[in-house]
């Protein structure tokens, strides 16, 4: 049986109080547990910790670790992590994303529109953690059970990476290419 829905997404914070002010004061989401220990109990590391969860209206979480002397985290490769890595949020509604972005700007932070088609989003960062977050609306109610046209893009998607490989060509070109052409219909969809 596969799972049945997201329990917690757990990121490490450097300042509990800060992300509990921006999670609970911002995004409305009650801190709803926190777990303190000196050892984590899956690997035994000696550790010392504040695992802090906030609640989404149906119940599964966003999970916060503090630990004292963590270093920065390095710095990221390249920039399209920045842009790929994110945690999307449902809300009902292309207006309730419409009056989040309204709260968001007036609250000081910095937030980008985009309609993917069948879904409805803005974009913007944690200010203390700065991890990219997503508001989002399904606006076409089949918008994830598109399982046969899924794996004709992944079949094509391999199949070309695969050639290029294969041929000596420029991989990021190629599937530059593809993608161009799935986006604009000249591929199967």
């Amino acid at each position: 049986m596969a799972p049945q829905r997201l329990h917690h997404l757990a990121y490490v914070t450097r300042d509990t109080e800060a992300t509990a002010d921006f999670y609970t004061g911002v995004l409305g989401l009650p801190l709803v547990n926190a777990v303190v220990d000196d050892r984590v109990p899956s690997t035994k590391e000696a550790l010392p910790y504040m695992h802090s969860f906030f609640r989404l209206g149906t119940g599964e979480t966003i999970a916060f670790f503090e630990s004292p002397g963590l270093p920065p985290p390095a710095p990221q490769t390249h920039a399209g992590y920045r842009t790929f890595e994110h945690l999307a949020v449902e809300v009902p509604s292309r207006e309730d994303v419409d009056a989040w972005r309204a709260w968001l700007v007036a609250s000081g932070l910095e937030v980008i529109n985009a309609d993917h088609g069948g879904i409805y989003s803005i974009y913007f960062r944690d200010p203390v953690n700065d991890i990219r977050l997503e508001i989002t609306a399904s606006i076409a109610a089949d918008w994830n059970a598109k399982e046969a046209s899924a794996r004709i893009a992944l079949d094509e998607w391999t199949k070309t990476k695969h050639e290029a490989r294969a041929a000596g060509k420029d991989v990021t070109a190629a599937l530059g290419e593809f993608a161009r052409g799935w986006r604009t219909g000249g591929k199967h969809r």
